[in-house]
């Protein structure tokens, strides 16, 4: 694919586990970004806005550390990233600006670097390309995730082979509104979404661009386990060229249907590996004025704690629904909306439905993944989106995290 892995312990995690990923191109990659909408954001993200308008998208490496999120720390986190990216450039000989940083972890603690610099030369020395190298960056960007989180497919194209491998990471703090980065242009619980895209197509920036973003919005930022927006969010997608195959013709929407499905795999993953899960909810809003209205009705319900806590013991409350989708912003006629849950009717015609089955619709919930569907009129809009239900494990991963 035209790039190497691995990850090492930099002792940046109380536990000892790995916390230092990096990931290395064998000849400057051409890159697209999303990172968060967040007014508050961490220094890797600054720098890494810099770095791509430096370079035009160019990317020669991308170093990840876990544990900490090297936000809220002033002056001396700027310099923490920017000291971290000079030791990488140094060690394969390239300049700083074309080294990318990730972080992830508590919010407001100044980052340990000496650490992080001094566990890079073994990083350095054990790249690889094998998917046992993968995985172990993969596995290091964790952090109150079980379990890593990966999405690959391989493409014919043109009589030749083109692969795209992801990563993400992602448990807490996941209500994800990202935008692109464009080239050329007191402590808190943390967590973060992280995704890492690797892909051999050729490529430049501005076309990965375009395709990331319609990939993200149908995924990524369709997704909500607790409505919270980290300072950190990031979405890279990195292109070798060593396919051989250029993004031209065919090429385009073929590769932009597997990033899609990529994405949204690792999105899902993201929610059911969520703090605390034990139902995973697809709300289908439909009947909407615009996309944009059936959005927000989504992402409203999703982030209601009313909505999330009867989902968790399958109460088929439906009222706390229709609710909270009245306090969107989004008009509508609730005469007009009709609701199931699992299939099951349980409102329409302004009132509870005749079919409403309280039992059998409490069985449909007690599964661990059901449907919300919700059409709210006859409009085109509409809107796909994943959540979770919260639970008391979830108050309890929170309640205590920064201790």
């Amino acid at each position: 694919m035209g790039f190497r892995w691995s990850a090492v312990r930099a002792g940046i995690k109380a536990s000892g586990k790995p916390d230092l990923a990096v990931a290395v191109c064998d000849s400057p990659a051409a890159a697209a970004v999303s990172y968060t909408s967040n007014q508050v954001v961490a220094a890797p993200i600054l720098v890494g806005r810099r770095h791509l308008a430096a370079t035009g998208g160019k990317v020669s490496a991308v170093l990840v550390n876990s544990g900490n999120a090297n936000c809220a720390t002033g002056e001396l986190g700027i310099e923490a990233c920017h000291r971290s990216c000079v030791a990488v450039a140094d060690a394969l000989g390239c300049v700083f600006d074309e080294i990318l940083p990730s972080s992830t972890g508590i919010i407001g603690v100044p980052l340990p670097v000496e650490k992080l610099v001094a566990a890079l030369p073994e990083a350095i020395a054990t790249l690889g390309r094998e998917p046992e190298n993968a995985e172990a960056f993969a596995t290091a960007i964790l952090t109150t995730d079980t379990r890593i989180k990966v999405a690959q497919e391989s493409l014919t194209l043109e009589g030749r082979t083109v692969h795209l491998f992801g990563c993400a990471k992602g448990a807490g703090m996941i209500g994800p509104q990202l935008i692109p980065a464009i080239p050329a242009a007191a402590q808190t619980p943390h967590a973060t979404m992280l995704v890492y895209l690797f892909t051999d197509l050729g490529a430049s920036s501005g076309q990965l661009a375009t395709m990331l973003g319609p990939a993200v919005a149908s995924s990524f930022n369709s997704t909500s386990i607790d409505g919270d927006m980290s300072t950190n969010d990031t979405v890279m997608l990195l292109a070798s060229g060593g396919s051989g195959v250029q993004a031209e013709g065919a090429a385009v929407a073929a590769f932009q249907a597997a990033l899609q499905r990529v994405c949204q795999t690792l999105a899902y993953k993201i929610v059911d590996d969520g703090e605390g899960v034990t139902h995973v909810i697809t709300l289908e809003i439909s009947g909407a004025a615009n996309h944009a209205d059936a959005l927000a009705i989504a992402r409203t319900i999703a982030a209601s704690p009313l909505c999330k806590t009867a989902w968790s013991s399958a109460d088929p409350n439906w009222g706390r629904l229709l609710a909270a989708a009245g306090r969107a912003g989004v008009a509508f006629d609730p005469a007009q909306v009709l609701i199931s849950i699992g299939g099951l009717p349980v409102f329409e015609g302004g009132q509870r439905s005749v079919a409403f089955d309280e039992a059998a619709t409490h069985a449909a919930m007690s599964r661990r993944e059901f449907t919300i569907a919700i059409r709210i009129g006859d409009g085109p809009g509409k809107s796909r989106f994943i959540t979770c239900d919260l639970t008391h494990e979830y108050v309890s991963i929170n309640a205590d995290y920064s201790t």
